[in-house]
């Protein structure tokens, strides 16, 4: 059964739909949403083009898209400067126009990628987000965030681009490795801390991948009405928005440690999340026991809850986080479960609080 959520941002408004299936009919949905597209660039991944590329395509082709079907290997190391600038001399190459797309089938690196690309190609033309992984589907496939990494980080240079319309197939999840299934699960997880304590609930019911597959519709739909909301109140990330990286200030250290290689994305969060409620209950922010009740359901999807970071890898990353202004960070702390605020911080008060935490086995 089709769900479908609009994100009515004003002259910007798009569609996301789920429905099992939905590849497969890519092309007629692009043709709707693209009436005066004639060439449609794709860009995948070294381990989702094998599996759906041809499917997709195909699907193009057959409502009458000229497609051009690029593969870069998969893994955040895709996500930089070079590779941009090789697309957008592809996508020239192959004779785009500002009423031409890409499409963005896969996880979260190339929907970033694809997305930034399609914001500057032409001073910005549309894009179809076709996300494939469980994190890109409720998460990084909606709002409009898009970015490459820089040499002093993740994330550093971007834009904010909405797409023209995303297209959820939850059957692409029955191929995706455990590893990624649990990293996307972490940011599950995170909606239910921030927004949605039932969510939360639902989730520590199901216990485990099978449990969350028999909910995988309303689960990712009920997150992508949660961040919906969000984008709605604060589409620039100067406020509400900023709640939605809970867990990913220490988190973005925990990545950088591992030369963001080591640790998902998922997993970093993870990890972040537990220390960021251990600091809110520091500061008499967040309630006694919500570490716990955080640890016990990340438990149960194999995720860490601690990770071991050198102190003056988590300085850098807090140096460069895109929260921080001067001297000061603006950190999400739980208010309860279900319920995050923004909470601005010293550096150096941060520190003092923080490394104790960490020294004591949190990370």
């Amino acid at each position: 059964m089709e769900q479908k959520l609009t994100v009515a941002l004003p002259g910007r408004a798009y569609d996301i739909e789920i429905e099992r299936g939905l590849l497969d009919r890519a092309g007629a949905r692009c043709r709707a949403l693209l009436p005066r597209a004639k060439r449609l660039f794709v860009l995948s991944d070294t381990n989702v083009a094998p599996l759906y590329g041809g499917r997709v395509v195909g699907s193009l082709e057959a409502a009458g898209f000229a497609v051009r079907l690029r593969v870069l290997p998969a893994g955040e190391g895709s996500k930089s400067a070079g590779n941009l600038a090789s697309l957008w001399e592809e996508m020239m190459a192959f004779g785009m126009t500002r009423t031409d797309a890409v499409v963005a089938l896969g996880g979260g690196v190339i929907g970033d990628l694809g997305g930034f690309a399609a914001a500057t190609l032409l001073r910005g033309v549309d894009y179809i987000q076709i996300p494939t992984t469980l994190l890109a589907q409720v998460d990084s496939s909606v709002g409009g965030k898009v970015a490459i990494d820089l040499a002093a980080g993740k994330n550093l240079a971007g834009a904010f681009w909405q797409p023209r319309g995303v297209l959820i197939d939850p059957n692409c999840l029955e191929t995706l490795p455990d590893r990624d299934f649990a990293s996307g699960m972490a940011e599950v997880i995170k909606y239910g801390c921030i927004r949605d304590r039932a969510l939360f609930y639902l989730l520590d019911h199901c216990g485990d991948r099978a449990g969350v597959m028999a909910f995988i519709e309303r689960i990712i739909l009920t997150c992508c009405k949660l961040k919906c909301e969000v984008v709605l109140e604060d589409e620039r990330d100067t406020g509400a928005r900023m709640t939605l990286n809970f867990g990913h200030t220490v988190g973005h250290a925990f990545e950088l440690s591992g030369g963001y290689m080591r640790w998902t994305h998922g997993e970093a969060v993870a990890a972040g999340m537990v220390l960021a409620a251990r600091l809110g209950i520091a500061l008499g922010v967040t309630p006694a026991g919500v570490d716990g009740q955080i640890e016990g359901i990340l438990r149960k999807f194999q995720l860490p809850t601690a990770i071991a970071c050198p102190w003056e890898t988590v300085e850098e990353a807090v140096g460069i986080d895109k929260k921080r202004a001067e001297d000061a960070i603006t950190l999400i702390l739980l208010s309860r479960l279900g319920r995050a605020l923004p909470h601005r911080m010293e550096k150096e008060a941060l520190f003092a609080a923080l490394r104790p935490l960490m020294e004591g086995g949190a990370a």
